[in-house]
């Protein structure tokens, strides 16, 4: 039985969505023909909220990875390996997914060389597998903002990085060239539903939110061109 999608609408909604201290911060916009209407971001406690969302998502960009390698020989999966070639010196931000068995632990696992930043996020991408199928790879993809950013920059790597405000300066820039009313989603106060969210997340989700819109328009890339699947038959590969 297909889930139910909720009622129909005049318009889709896509949505971009980003790991936060435990949380999910999702940037959504409805679409109507050329119309793109960003919304206020929101924090999901889980991913499941925000899979389940009603009206449904038509489409999800999501920074975590689907698809896992299982043997630590297989080195890692190929759309992480181009990925950080595209970004060249800004390739070191993106870090290689861990080892099925990390992420279904929650932790490190004793074969795996999982990062600093990686291991913080396992419980994160443990949620993010525990929901995935084929069948959800019809709506969910795998994104990252720095490669979000690298097509909306011209396909030139940004030169800075987010964490301080002439990074964040060039990435507002970028967007606000891009995407008419993405203020809504960059200026939204962080307090209340969105307390503890760190500044420099409503930039990647509102990236994410632009490569969900390309997706659901058919006019994404992905990488690697040629299909490359995990031991559960998910795809893995990262759209931009």
């Amino acid at each position: 039985m297909s889930p139910r999608r909720g009622p129909e609408l005049p318009y889709s909604v896509v949505a971009g969505v980003v790991p936060t201290r435990g949380r999910w911060l999702v940037a959504s916009a409805k679409v109507q023909g050329s119309t793109f209407a960003p919304e206020p971001p929101r924090v999901y406690e889980s991913i499941i909220e925000a899979l389940d969302e009603r009206p449904s998502f038509a489409t999800i960009v999501i920074a975590a990875p689907v698809g896992y390698r299982d043997d630590p020989e297989q080195g890692p999966r190929m759309c992480d390996l181009e990925a950080r070639r595209l970004l060249g010196a800004r390739g070191k931000v993106l870090h290689n997914a861990p080892l099925r068995a990390s992420v279904l632990q929650g932790i490190p696992a004793p074969d795996d060389d999982v990062d600093a930043v990686t291991a913080t996020l396992l419980p994160s991408f443990q949620e993010v597998a525990k929901e995935m199928s084929s069948y959800r790879q019809r709506t969910v993809y795998e994104g990252n903002p720095e490669l979000s950013f690298y097509f909306l920059n011209g396909n030139v790597p940004l030169g800075t990085s987010k964490k301080i405000e002439v990074g964040r300066d060039e990435r507002r820039d970028i967007l606000e060239k891009r995407i008419p009313g993405i203020d809504k989603i960059l200026d939204m106060p962080l307090e209340e539903e969105l307390a503890g969210v760190r500044i420099e997340k409503l930039y990647d989700a509102a990236a994410m939110l632009a490569t969900a819109r390309r997706v659901f328009t058919k006019a994404a890339k992905r990488i690697p061109s040629d299909g490359e699947w995990d031991s559960d038959g998910l795809r893995m590969e990262i759209v931009y």
